[in-house]
């Protein structure tokens, strides 16, 4: 029995993780369950699944969600400190990291510090500060388990292999709503269109990370640090069916790939069961109904996301700080149809060559770029946004 604490459990990977729970009532029990300020489905979760604790880190939902706990055996907690609290407990054995963006860095590291197995669904962890969280869990021996299809995939295939027998990794991208798609056809797109993914069903800002391939290239950050890779050895093609989910290229040439049918509840399954594989009801990839699996170069020029991503991931630094953090402002601001699908590109090449280069960030660095970036970004928004009137 691995007793799980879920940090963003209303969210889309957390929802799912719940399900899975749900599913192996024998191999799983939920010992945390956290939200920021969906406090009436958290309340949900926790009367079907009784943890010994939720947290609600947006501290003004607290009343809400204590009172509608009293009586039942959960404790309700609030705060950002508290998450930090939680994974550190002797009662959680795994820790699923699912709440998106730079806010779930901090609990991060603190089940690391813990020597905690992280499932590890928050790419932007390691985006931030990979080279850092990387570092710290070798100290102290915390296993860090991708969740992310596409790393999920990856991990899988070097099972039992030798790292230094990696040639490259290639990761496969859709290609989003928009494949094929030039500019003059992406200018006038709307948050409308850019969230009808063709294949997954995912929160918004990760669907529209899909849709401008920024989320290919936050992967491809992702990846460098959670296997130990060089950039040049990170590849990435547009697989538009989505069943392939990664792929591994040895040095005597043969590849490895892992496939399924897009579902994400197979790479949370496998997350928290590793090295368990658990038998399940879901629909099976059948070849018969795979009439083709094509593949194509994907397009730097007019995803120039995936182009700032790649150069970020070089730099190394804090560039990867300030690409995410700029990211999530104008994704933002994009759902709210404040600025264009292509501006976002153009912003945020500008809050990277605005924000002060550090090669070697403390923590501290990590923190004060992140803010940078997004004051940077949010004031390219705003005159983008009166630049409409």
């Amino acid at each position: 029995m691995k007793r799980i604490a879920i940090l963003g459990s209303t969210g889309s990977i957390g929802t799912q993780a719940l399900d899975v729970v749900a599913a192996n009532p024998n191999l799983f029990q939920v010992e945390v369950l956290s939200a920021h300020s969906n406090s009436a489905l958290l309340i949900e979760q926790a009367r079907k699944f009784t943890p010994n604790a939720v947290v609600v880190t947006d501290e003004a939902r607290y009343a809400t969600v204590k009172d509608a706990l009293q009586g039942t055996p959960t404790k309700v907690l609030s705060g950002s400190s508290a998450l930090d609290e939680v994974v550190q407990w002797e009662t959680v054995d795994v820790v699923l990291g699912a709440i998106v963006g730079f806010a779930g860095l901090r609990s991060t590291l603190a089940a690391i510090n813990a020597g905690k197995r992280i499932a590890l669904a928050n790419k932007e962890t390691l985006v931030v500060a990979g080279e850092l969280v990387m570092r710290l869990a070798a100290e102290k021996h915390a296993e860090i388990i991708p969740v992310d299809s596409e790393h999920s995939a990856i991990f899988q295939c070097l099972v039992g292999e030798n790292p230094a027998n990696v040639d490259k990794v290639i990761l496969t991208a859709s290609g989003g709503p928009f494949l094929g798609r030039k500019s003059n056809y992406l200018v006038n797109v709307k948050a409308s269109h850019a969230l009808q993914h063709p294949n997954w069903t995912m929160g918004a800002k990760i669907t529209i990370d899909s849709a401008t391939l920024m989320n290919k290239g936050l992967e491809m950050i992702e990846a460098k640090w959670l296997f130990g890779l060089k950039d040049e050895q990170i590849d990435v093609i547009v697989h538009p069916q989505s069943i392939i989910h990664s792929m591994v290229q040895f040095n005597d040439g043969s590849v490895k790939s892992q496939m399924g049918l897009p579902d994400m509840k197979l790479p949370i399954q496998y997350a928290m069961a590793y090295p368990q594989r658990i038998a399940n009801p879901y629909k099976r990839l059948d070849f018969r109904e795979q009439s083709k699996l094509t593949f194509e170069q994907a397009d730097y020029k007019t995803f120039r996301n995936l182009a700032l991503a790649r150069e970020a991931m070089e730099r190394a630094g804090n560039a990867p700080c300030v690409l995410n953090a700029a990211n999530e402002v104008l994704v933002h601001a994009f759902l709210q149809n404040k600025v264009g699908f292509l501006e976002m590109s153009d912003m945020i090449e500008k809050t990277l060559n605005s924000v002060t280069f550090i090669e070697h960030p403390t923590l501290e660095d990590y923190q004060k770029s992140d803010a940078e970036a997004r004051e940077y970004a949010q004031e390219y928004a705003r005159k983008s946004q009166l630049s409409m009137y």
